[in-house]
């Protein structure tokens, strides 16, 4: 478990808050990364998800309680994800709409300074990304803080391993021989011949998108190069609500917030931007060619994950979700399986899944959205089988979890127990049962199921009815706030 030391006293020692941004959808990781289940939420290199590597990482620096910015959609994952490491009350910051990093930035900035005061320090990190040398990154967060506290608007420069076309790149000034520098320009992502040259010349650092600040100088920087982006965070937090451990803030005023990258916002124009040479083993996994790079690999250049088998194939990604996947006589493709999709690519063209991606969303496919397995505050359904008529889900309710107060228009419900107990309210009737005792949920009749015990509760689900939509339901109770 992680745990990190809160801050006893205030003002006794600045610690850092880390600022995680969650709202990336990963659509160049399909069909494992989807929009309501993205890549940071998914365990894809280590024995954790990214989200939870990048607060782990942390572990040993003083740091304060982590803020989390995330959407709506996903912040029960993320409340869990949290829970499962040791923090049982993260601050999670909900954004109505993406508006880019700026704008999420400054809500973090703005509730940080409320509460740890106007000289605490933000490390704002991105949730999907690899770093394999912990010890180095802090090693460069150490040297990074002296300048943040100088009020220096600071960002981490991953030294290139290779021309990158990528990523953008930092000019820095490395004449001035010292271990935090002054930036001198940021440029766009180049073409091959451009990179090259940034590499060779030795001043040029990939752009990570890790920066360290004071909440307080960030929002005077803000406020000095985009007043009304500052001036909208403001009133948006201004009109904050806790829901559980979410805070929400006003969607109306927010609706209105300037979007921009941190990047154009403030860092281009500031005259306190200083970057950190960053050699940690970073990478941010933003295609399938990316993961086979940072992953281990066989003799011949595979790397295998789940039920694989391979035969005279070399240098390929080959992930299985559900099933055997067999492949003979290939090389340098990615083969990914997941329960309701398969993604065949040629490796060097990666790149190019997000035009699945958005085929699949010009045609309303759901696959370019969920899962086969949707994950709710409660638990989650796997949706076995589906027809003419007739839905069959396999549902697992964790310890203490209930499902809202509900009825459908369309559809009954039958439902089977496998495992565990289920306490049943149908109607004004409150039933148990156990293992393969069922139920039935008449078209129209108020229910709802909780497990009462200390094991998950795990049955089948059998829906008969004119419309199976998820959006067939009506809640008048719910303990997750949902409406």
């Amino acid at each position: 478990m992680f745990s990190f030391r809160q801050r006893v006293k205030k003002g006794i020692m600045m610690k850092i808050t880390p600022v995680i941004l969650s709202g990336g959808s990963g659509t160049r990781l399909w069909p494992l990364s989807r929009k309501m289940f993205p890549k940071q939420f998914i365990n894809l290199h280590a024995n954790l998800t990214m989200l939870q590597n990048t607060v782990t990482r942390l572990a040993g620096l003083e740091i304060n309680t982590p803020i989390v910015v995330c959407n709506e959609d996903h912040r029960f994952i993320v409340a869990e994800q949290m829970r499962q490491i040791g923090i049982d009350h993260p601050v999670i910051i909900l954004e109505p709409e993406g508006k880019n990093t700026a704008p999420a930035i400054a809500l973090a900035a703005i509730h940080d300074e409320s509460i740890n005061g106007s000289d605490s320090v933000l490390l704002v990190l991105a949730a999907d990304h690899v770093i394999a040398d912990a010890e180095a990154f802090h090693h460069s967060i150490n040297k990074a803080l002296a300048a943040a506290k100088d009020q220096k608007l600071v960002t981490f420069g991953i030294v290139p391993t290779q021309p990158e076309t990528g990523y953008g790149y930092i000019h820095y000034d490395v004449a001035q021989q010292a271990e935090v520098y002054p930036v001198t320009g940021f440029v766009e992502k180049p073409d091959l011949e451009t990179a090259k040259r940034y590499v060779a010349a030795g001043n040029y650092l990939w752009n990570s998108g890790m920066f360290m600040f004071t909440a307080n100088q960030y929002m005077l920087e803000l406020e000095r190069y985009h007043p009304e982006m500052a001036r909208v965070t403001r009133a948006a937090m201004a009109g904050e609500a806790t829901d559980l451990d979410f805070i929400r803030i006003d969607a109306k005023l927010f609706a209105t917030c300037p979007a921009d990258s941190i990047d154009y916002a403030i860092m281009e124009k500031t005259q306190h931007a200083r970057v950190v040479p960053l050699d940690a083993g970073w990478n941010d996994i933003g295609s399938w060619s990316s993961l086979w790079d940072v992953n281990d690999k066989d003799t011949e250049g595979n790397s295998l994950h789940g039920d694989v088998m391979m035969f005279d194939a070399h240098n390929n990604l080959a992930m299985s979700e559900s099933r055997l996947l067999a492949a003979v006589g290939v090389d340098d493709l990615i083969m990914v399986e997941t329960k309701d999709a398969v993604l065949v690519a040629s490796k060097d063209k990666s790149q190019e899944v997000k035009e699945i991606v958005e085929r699949l969303k010009r045609e309303k496919r759901e696959e370019s959205n969920f899962h086969r397995v949707v994950y709710r505050p409660w638990g989650c359904f796997d949706s076995i089988e589906e027809g003419a008529r007739f839905k069959v889900k396999r549902i697992t309710v964790k310890p203490g979890a209930k499902l809202s107060l509900q009825m459908h228009h369309h559809r009954s419900e039958h439902w089977v127990v496998v495992s565990g107990t289920a306490k049943v309210q149908r109607g004004d009737e409150h039933i148990l049962l156990t293992e393969n005792e069922s139920t039935f949920i008449h078209v129209g009749q108020t229910h709802s199921l909780e497990n009462p015990g200390k094991l998950p509760l795990e049955l089948i689900e059998i829906q008969t009815g004119s419309y199976l939509g998820e959006d067939d339901i009506v809640r008048f109770e719910d303990k997750y706030g949902r409406s």
